[in-house]
């Protein structure tokens, strides 16, 4: 059976209505932070809109919301940042705003597709899930989604660190399976950049997040298979793989 690969919220849910398993990729910074926090113990409810609702259903699931950046204070440090998440005390339960990386794992859930966060910190420890749990067979065929970023008209804008952490998980499932020539493409930048921490650095997202004063998320994102945590979503939210 071959794995395939996808990009934003519309291919995963194409992709999600046939497909046993969803890996969704956001490297800047949704998966990242969604890595982080569940190392440190947290069930992480991924929601799609940052807006008004979302307190109301922090609320409702007993969790601690993430605000915006900036919006951090001493007493409510959690934001979208792997590395204010990194320093901040862990709630049992976190909600975490993103219009993309929480739309995909939302959309892929609602086709009853396993849903699986990956980045570049743990891309090692989630192809071992993969292939350990059998994924990528005609009885439970596998996806990889790419999240990108949003233009200014909330249309889809590829984004290269998405792209090396997908690729990252399919170069690595190469060896046991077979790929579409999307997956391929993927697979093969990975395994053809040189250096993936310098690309994440000076990528447009990676950039951005220096120009707004945030270039300890890149280095935290840029931690390549530092991690062995694989965040499957569980009953609505994100939880360290049994």
């Amino acid at each position: 059976m071959t794995v395939s690969f996808g990009w934003g919220p519309v291919e995963a849910g194409v992709l999600a209505a046939r497909a046993a398993c969803v890996v969704v990729v956001d490297v800047l910074s949704f998966t990242t932070a969604v890595g982080v926090a569940v190392e440190a113990g947290a069930a992480v409810h991924p929601y799609r809109w940052r807006d008004a609702t979302a307190l109301a259903y922090a609320e409702s699931v007993g969790a601690a919301l993430a605000v915006g950046r900036r919006e951090a204070t001493p007493e409510h440090p959690w934001t979208l940042s792997p590395a204010a998440l990194r320093t901040a005390p862990m709630p049992e339960r976190l909600v975490l705003p993103s219009p993309n990386g929480s739309t995909i794992a939302a959309e892929a859930a609602s086709y009853g597709a396993t849903v699986v966060a990956a980045s570049l910190r743990n891309h090692a420890a989630v192809t071992r899930l993969l292939v350990d749990r059998g994924y990528g067979t005609a009885d439970r065929p596998l996806a990889v989604v790419a999240s990108g970023e949003r233009w200014p008209d909330g249309s889809l804008r590829p984004a290269l660190e998405d792209l090396l952490g997908a690729g990252a998980v399919l170069s690595a499932l190469a060896g046991t399976h077979t790929l579409t020539p999307e997956a391929t493409a993927a697979a093969t930048l990975w395994t053809a950049t040189e250096d993936p921490v310098a690309a994440l650095h000076g990528c447009d997202s990676g950039r951005e997040l220096y120009e707004y004063g945030f270039p300890q998320d890149v280095a935290v994102a840029a931690e390549v298979d530092s991690s062995t945590t694989v965040p499957v979503l569980v009953d609505g939210a994100f939880q360290e793989a049994s």
